[in-house]
This record gives structure tokens, sequence and C-alpha cells, in this order.
């Protein structure tokens, strides 16, 4: 990246974008409005939203740089499918995309291991605001299993999230699963992905 080129490039994204679309391409509805919190990069926008067409991707994030990244890189890709970036506070009472907007689906791509519990919460509060009735939220990240931790290498990283923020960490399934009930959703399916996530 330099001063004429704001997009931003995460390894991670790269690692995961073809195992997540994968899952993606099974489980999102043919189309409607997609919400990415905390889109970082735009990598997953850029490489996701070519190839479903019908869906009309929002991407978010409250970082100005990570929105340029996420509008540099949806004109790399060409997509007329990828609305501009918008700042978007997850752990916010209200959302700045219409109150009564009905989405189709709600993503969060490893963010809420790396965000206070707050944004997590603001999540599911906001997919029980905003989702329509047959809508999807869909996280991908490490989590730990009935209080434990599925691999050693996410324990240590549990660790070193916790070392930068105490706010942050990897969180149990079964504590994000209770404020999807406390938002009207429930857990319909855990997939096992590469690196020891979900």
């Amino acid at each position: 990246m330099d001063a004429r080129d704001p997009r931003r490039f995460a390894p991670a994204a790269a690692r995961n974008r073809e195992p997540i679309f994968a899952v993606l391409r099974e489980h999102l509805p043919a189309e409607g409005a997609v919400l990415e919190i905390g889109a970082g990069s735009g990598e997953h926008a850029a490489a996701f939203a070519p190839r479903l067409p019908a869906l009309r991707w929002r991407p978010t994030d409250p970082d100005p740089s990570a929105r340029a990244s996420i509008d540099a890189w949806a004109a790399e890709v060409g997509a007329a499918n990828i609305d501009a970036a918008i700042d978007l506070d997850a752990a916010g009472d209200t959302w700045p995309i219409g109150q009564d907007e009905e989405l189709a689906a709600i993503l969060a791509i490893n963010v809420v291991h790396i965000s206070p519990w707050a944004t997590a919460a603001g999540i599911f509060a906001g997919a029980g605001r905003h989702l329509e009735a047959d809508g999807v939220l869909y996280l991908y990240g490490p989590y730990r299993i009935d209080g434990a931790h599925t691999a050693p290498s996410n324990a240590a990283f549990d660790a070193s999230l916790r070392a930068r923020d105490p706010r942050w960490g990897v969180r149990d399934l079964e504590a994000l699963c209770a404020l999807g009930e406390a938002a009207g959703l429930a857990l319909a399916e855990r997939v096992a992905m590469p690196a020891n996530n979900f």
C-alpha cells in the first residue's frame, strides 16, 4: 500500500476467504441486502460480492482508513453491488442504515473476538432489529465450546488478544447463543472451518 492506494491487505482474509465463501454460498439468501460488520480491509466484500450479484453488499467499519480500503477494493473489482462503506459502530443502539430496513443477512468475520463484548451484544441486538424473518446472521472466528478452547493455538491467541486489550478475547459460543436467543435468534448450524475456526 502506498499514498495513492488506500487498499489494505489482510493475510487472514487471503487464507480464509474461499472456505468462508463455500459456506456463504450454501447459506446466504438468493437476494437482498447483506450488511458486513467490521469489513476491515474490504477484501471479503471484493471476493464475495462479484460472485453473488443478486445480493447488495453493504460493508461497514468504524475506522475511516478501513472504509477507504473497502471502497478502494470495491472500485478495484468493479462490482456494482457493493455500496460505499458505512461508518457503523455495531455496539450502538441504532445503526445508520434506516430503522425500518430489513436485511437478508448480517456477516461479522473475525469481529467478536477483536472487539469489546458490547460489540457482540450490539451485533445480536441489531440482527434482532434488522434481519428479515428468514435472515441469516453469520459469525466467523475462533470460539470456546463448553468453556474450553478447541485447540492450544486458540488458547494462545486468546491470551495474546487479552494482553493487547483486556476487553478482547475468544468468546464462549454458549454466551453468544444466549445473546442470540435474547434477540429472537437461534443457532441453526455450526460449521467447522480451517485453523480451528467456526
